[in-house]
């Protein structure tokens, strides 16, 4: 008889390598690991060897990056996303992708499974299982951090590492780095260990060997750089004029951002589950970007509809942070913030400089701007006459008037 196929999303972390082993030998089940390469760089290396020693008996490492970043970061900026006005929502964004690769090898290898390594008291949890309910609800999930057998085995790290060692699984858990990172093409985030207690200072200097992706502002480059940044229907095309795709744009980005020190963010967070969570987050290119679209936004966007748009980007936001990436109301939000994307093109010039990304110049095609009409001087295209203002004034007033008048008297 044939076993179970069980489809792992596998780091080669602590947890996920302990995970394995305990799923083969818990479930007497077939398990296929899977990486998904988003841009982790170097923290890939030798994850397929480990994986097969471990005990999986196919391993899938594939590349994602231009499908993350043209699918998934590039509409999400579209929509000026930030959550709860900090969080450029790095971690959030890459884990529809990954459960939506999950579903696609389960589905080719037959597999009845899809696990993960997410903590019952974290947000990825939620994420991955919305995703995979969203696309495959025949697939069943196992959570082994929500399984009383499995916390019962493994009550703390001193007894993940033991079992490491007993089954010769190599791991890099160690007290140098005293708390735990998620690395992609859009960020690397920070959290627990140290990081738990919110007085806790990341930026002082001797904490500055913790980031991977910037300098600290204070070690960035004393003389400004100039970028250009190109847009089509709210998308970046180019850099310095230069044509890219979505992937060598933010691949740019990152490494202007990181040379500048600019995207560290230190923030207290509300988990979906009910926490509150601290997070330091590194974002260098995404800063980048969004603040450049936004600068073409302000250039090339009509204010009604962007002020409709600004109304929706709490609940948008929301809805990424929560895994909410495949229901029918996010897809709706983004077909809105298509149809308002349609003219936001044209070129912004930024200026980088010590953590600092400084607006330096917008031009469009298509710019709503009119310096004719927006003059302080005389108007030579007679759009807008100043004693109009008078009648707008006064029926704008006429409700306060009225209110005044009603509680004054009382």
């Amino acid at each position: 008889m044939a076993k179970d196929k069980i489809v792992l999303a596998y780091s080669g972390g602590l947890d996920t390598s302990i995970i394995l082993k305990w799923l083969k030998e818990t479930y007497d089940a077939e398990i296929i690991a899977f990486t998904a390469d988003i841009g982790q760089k170097e923290e890939l290396d030798g994850l397929e060897e480990k994986a097969l020693k471990t005990g999986a008996s196919k391993v899938y490492i594939d590349d994602l990056t231009e499908e993350f970043a043209q699918d998934f970061i590039f509409p999400m900026f579209q929509a000026g996303t930030m959550y709860e006005g900090q969080y450029l929502l790095g971690t959030s964004i890459a884990r529809p992708l990954i459960a939506k690769r999950m579903v696609e090898i389960a589905r080719a290898e037959g597999a009845k499974y899809i696990a993960h390594g997410a903590t019952g008291k974290g947000n990825d949890q939620v994420r991955f299982e919305l995703g995979v309910a969203a696309l495959a609800p025949e697939i069943e999930i196992i959570a082994p951090w929500r399984s009383e057998q499995f916390r019962n085995d493994f009550p703390g790290r001193a007894e993940m590492i033991a079992f490491a060692e007993k089954h010769d699984i190599p791991v890099s858990a160690s007290a140098a780095k005293p708390y735990s990172t998620d690395r992609n093409l859009l960020h690397i985030s920070f959290e627990s260990g140290v990081l738990e207690d919110p007085w806790f200072d990341p930026s002082s200097e001797e904490n500055e060997p913790m980031y991977v992706l910037s300098v600290s502002p204070e070690r960035a480059p004393d003389q400004a750089e100039y970028v250009e940044l190109s847009f089509e229907q709210g998308n970046c095309t180019a850099i310095n004029g230069e044509a890219m795709s979505p992937l060598a744009i933010m691949e740019k980005l990152n490494e202007l951002g990181g040379k500048h020190g600019i995207g560290r963010v230190d923030m207290v967070e509300n988990r979906f589950v009910g926490m509150k969570s601290r997070g330091v987050y590194e974002t260098p290119g995404g800063t980048i970007l969004f603040t450049a679209h936004r600068k073409m936004e302000s250039l090339t966007m009509d204010r009604e509809v962007m002020h409709l748009r600004d109304s929706l980007i709490s609940k948008y936001s929301e809805l990424v942070y929560n895994g909410f990436w495949f229901a029918p109301e996010r897809l709706a939000l983004q077909a809105l913030v298509t149809e308002s994307q349609k003219n936001v093109s044209g070129v912004v010039r930024l200026k980088l400089y010590k953590g600092n990304v400084i607006g330096a110049g917008v031009q469009s095609p298509v710019s709503l701007y009119n310096p004719d009409i927006a003059t302080m001087e005389a108007d030579p295209s007679q759009a807008y006459d100043q004693g109009d203002a008078t009648g707008f004034i006064r029926l704008n007033a006429l409700r306060l008037k009225v209110s005044a008048g009603v509680t004054q008297n009382k």
